[in-house]
């Protein structure tokens, strides 16, 4: 019951880290979007701390109450289901995927609570024009086409960005590595990343709109590098040094805070972002797939890998996270205050202008072929 129940929620969770940050990014304003974005994972990290306090010995995580603890999920589960009637279709989808202008009309005018939304409307037929030259693409058609390479390339990048950076190494056993670093009592410190993991990502969901994803992701990335190198310098002198076990605490707490800054909640909404309405779920389901295997692989491997290397481990992930920064800064494009068929439209016109330049060449070896200078 118990393999039952975890495949289950492991399910929907797989389907929810996808469908809700993109429809979350067709529902929301433009100015609006990356806050919004971001609000999907704020609600994520309050569900980790709820859950780690929960977790406390002297609440439910205790031999006789667990089973109550693992019941409590039933909770936010019935509430959702409440409020879901709440929430209107998406009226990108309506309109663009169904064709259905009246619906998507009637959508718009409930989130916006405004009776004129042909500004919206108008939008939304620019992008459906596009669209009617591009249909809805699979999986294998968004491999296959070249259109979509760049911002697919992009896409798993951010992700693999996001798991190989450590975090959930340092989120499944920072009680451990809080104990080998000769902490009294760990868990409360493990509490603590939890509450730096909320207050941070609170103060993204300011930032966002102001300082704009690009920049974000990359100061998370690189402040999370040199975090890690800090947690490894505290582990590895923590026997000479014994104060060097409060460095380490104060090393991860930073990490934690630099994560939520950016490489936390800006990789999940921006592959929306970053495809126009046809590729976009095929768009998101490579892109939630590349993160839970990463995530899968990191948990598996993180006990292993410390134990053969020690706090070296925190090296490859500096390492990582350096490289990660810099890919930032070559390629990712600032997407904030832009439309969905502005972002589609540069990557095209990128394509077209790589094309144009690589042309000429092509030209020259038909001529050679033809046995001209």
């Amino acid at each position: 019951m118990m393999i039952f129940g975890r495949f289950v929620i492991g399910a929907f969770s797989g389907f929810a880290s996808g469908l809700v940050p993109m429809y979350v990014g067709e529902i929301a304003p433009t100015k609006l979007r990356g806050a919004l974005g971001t609000l999907n994972q704020l609600a994520i990290v309050i569900g980790i701390l709820v859950a780690q306090i929960c977790g406390l010995e002297s609440l439910l995580g205790t031999e006789t109450y667990w089973p109550l603890l693992m019941g409590i999920t039933v909770v936010p589960s019935i509430l959702q289901l409440l409020l879901f009637p709440f929430c209107p279709e998406s009226p990108r989808y309506l309109y663009i995927i169904r064709n259905k202008e009246s619906k998507a009309k009637e959508s718009l005018k409930r989130l916006t609570g405004r009776q004129d939304v042909s500004a919206a409307l108008t939008e939304m037929k620019e992008e459906k024009r596009r669209m009617d030259m591009e249909p809805k693409v699979s999986i294998l058609q968004l491999f296959r086409s070249g259109i979509y390479r760049q911002p697919l390339l992009i896409a798993v990048v951010l992700q693999l960005s996001q798991q190989l950076s450590g975090i959930n190494a340092v989120f499944y056993y920072s009680t451990d590595i809080l104990t080998k670093a000769g902490l009294e009592q760990p868990i409360y410190a493990t509490i603590g990343t939890g509450v730096v993991n909320t207050v941070f990502t609170v103060i993204s969901v300011f930032l966002v709109e102001r300082a704009g994803r690009r920049t974000l992701h990359m100061v998370g990335l690189f402040g999370m590098g040199v975090c890690a190198l800090l947690m490894m310098t505290s582990l590895l002198l923590l026997k000479s040094i014994p104060w060097m076990g409060y460095l380490s605490m104060v090393a991860i707490f930073a990490f934690v805070a630099f994560f939520e800054i950016g490489p936390g909640p800006i990789p999940w909404f921006i592959v929306a972002e970053l495809f126009s309405q046809g590729p976009r779920p095929a768009a998101m389901a490579v892109a939630g797939f590349a993160n839970w295997t990463c995530n899968f692989i990191i948990g598996m491997s993180f006990p292993a890998i410390q134990e053969a290397i020690g706090a070296y481990v925190f090296l490859i992930f500096a390492i990582l996270l350096f490289i990660f920064s810099a890919f930032t800064y070559l390629k990712v494009p600032e997407t904030r205050g832009r439309t969905f068929d502005d972002i589609a439209t540069a990557f095209r016109r990128n394509r077209s202008l790589l094309e144009h330049e690589f042309k000429p060449y092509t030209e020259l070896e038909e001529l050679g072929q033809d046995g001209h200078e």
